[in-house]
Parts: structure tokens; sequence; C-alpha cells
């Protein structure tokens, strides 16, 4: 068995009398993309700094690489790259010397990498730092990132500020090829609410809901659970009370569509007794499971 990525036992975090995190527990495995999707103020960004040991949680244990950060903070630093929501750098220094600066305390550095995203991302080496856009802060943080080639890429909302088609580049040809250039052993950590644009990527996923997870699960093994089905029927519709079990059920004239949740066959095989004219099941998406999650 090899050492976890990252390992959350039983996570307690107090804001005062507020509870941000209740007891959270997740085990990421070496080369996955592991999603960590939920609400605003769900904890998402408190789980991720108990992780880099920038707060101290009351209880439980994190572990990245096997490494307590408390402990051994440097060690596991160096061995990980984090993009926050919110970057800034210093505002005197330029594109190219904050990439310098951040080069100067990794062990390695991809000088190739690096220029390739530079071009890829449009940003000029000689430009200020402080006249860059949001948007552009966040690019030059996602190459200084990448060109570490760090064994865990921990990101925190990272196409926040991005246009649409750099977020889909992004994600489909950075992240992409960052874990295919060394499968099995770069591993993501990806806080977002733009689930559906990482839905290829990733491997297993947590929702958290109120510093609580209330799901987690394998991408492929929670499409295959949750599902909508969909069923029209000559005349009237049967009554939503005769499938208790479906999470929702809509009635649209003599439509119903259902969602279901790990017992789809079973529902299915009791809309197909009641002779629809038409009869449809299909995986819901990581997105569409995540809102049926929290509601």
């Amino acid at each position: 068995m090899s050492t976890p990525a990252l390992d959350i036992q039983d996570l307690v975090l107090r804001y005062g009398r507020t509870e941000a995190l209740h007891g959270l527990s997740l085990t990421v495995e070496p080369g996955q993309c592991y999603g960590f999707f939920g609400r605003n103020g769900a904890g998402k960004t408190t789980t991720i700094k108990c992780l880099l040991n920038l707060l101290r949680p009351q209880a439980g244990s994190v572990r990245v690489f096997g490494l307590d950060p408390r402990l051994h903070e440097a060690e596991v630093k160096a061995r990980l790259a984090y993009v926050p929501d919110f970057v800034t750098f210093y505002p005197w220094m330029s594109v190219r010397e904050a990439l310098d600066y951040q080069a100067s305390f990794r062990p390695r550095w991809n000088r190739g990498l690096e220029a390739s995203l530079l071009r890829q991302f449009q940003l000029i080496e000689d430009a200020p730092t402080s006249g860059l856009s949001k948007g552009q802060r966040t690019q030059l943080a996602l190459v200084g990132a990448m060109a570490a080639e760090p064994e865990l890429l921990v990101l925190d909302e990272p196409t926040s500020g991005l246009d649409p088609l750099v977020r889909r580049e992004f994600i489909q040809t950075v992240i992409g090829a960052y874990q295919d250039a060394a499968p099995g052993r770069r591993t993501v950590f990806v806080s977002t609410h733009l689930i559906s644009e990482f839905e290829g990527l990733i491997d297993r996923f947590t929702v958290l809901d109120q510093g609580k997870a209330i799901l987690t699960a394998d991408a492929d093994e929670a499409r295959s659970r949750f599902r909508r089905l969909r069923a029209e029927f000559a005349g009237e519709a049967p009554p939503e009370s005769d499938f208790p079990s479906a999470k929702s059920v809509r009635r649209q004239g003599r439509t119903l569509e259902l969602i279901v949740n790990g017992d789809g066959d079973q529902v299915l095989e009791g809309l197909r007794s009641r002779h629809p004219v038409q009869l449809a099941s299909e995986s819901l998406t990581l997105e569409e499971i995540f809102l049926h999650s929290v509601h």
C-alpha cells in the first residue's frame, strides 16, 4: 500500500463558537485528481489552510505524504504547490523576477515548461506584477506552480478570474499534461465550484457542506449510482408517491423525471411495469450530483 498523498482524519476547527469543520475525513491516493466540492463557506479553504499549516485544528490529524505539516512544514511544502483563489505578488517585481524568486526556493524548476506556459498565457516577462489583472495574476501563479513540478498540486478555485477559453485550455491541457508526465505519482487536489469544467479529470471527490463530508465517492461509481430516469405515459403519469426511494420526482404533464441514487434498476422496473410509451435512463454529471447532494 502506498502512502496517501493526503490523509485527513476527524478534523475539527472552530473560529470562536463557530465550528467550521466537523470531524472531516478524506484520503487522497497518489496520482489521483481529487475534487473538493462545496458551497461558499462550506469549509473548503479552511481545510486547505490546515494542510498547509496556516491554521491549527483543535482536533483530528492531517498528513501530507505521511508527514505532519506542523512538524515537517518545510519538507511538506517543498513537495507541493498551492494556488489560492486570490493571488498577490511583491508589487516591485516583474513577471520574470517573481518567477525567479519562486524558483530560488524549489529543488527543481522546469524552465522549458515555464517558457511554454508564459507563451500560452501570453504573459510578458518584463511586465510589472503590480499591473497584472486578477486573471493574469492567477495565470502567473499557475506558471510557478506547474514549473516547480510538485508531487501534489493544491488548487483553490484555480480558474477564478480566467476567461472561459483560458479556463478550458488550462484544465484540459495544462493539468492533464502535468499528471500525464508522471502517471501515478503526481496528484491534484482541487477545490472548485466550476465542477463541470473538471468533469473529465476528477477521479474521486468529496462534497462538503457546513464543514461535514456528506458524500465521498469515485467519480465513475457516483455516475453509475446517480441516474436520471424519464418516463412518458400515454395517459396520466402515476403519482410521485409511487416512487418513495427517488431523491426527487418532477412531473411535466404526462412525463415523470426521477433522480435516483443506487436503486435505479428497481425504480426503472417500477416505471416499466406501468407501461410508459417512452423510458430513458442517463447518468448525472458530477455537477448535478453535487447539486442534488446539498439540497
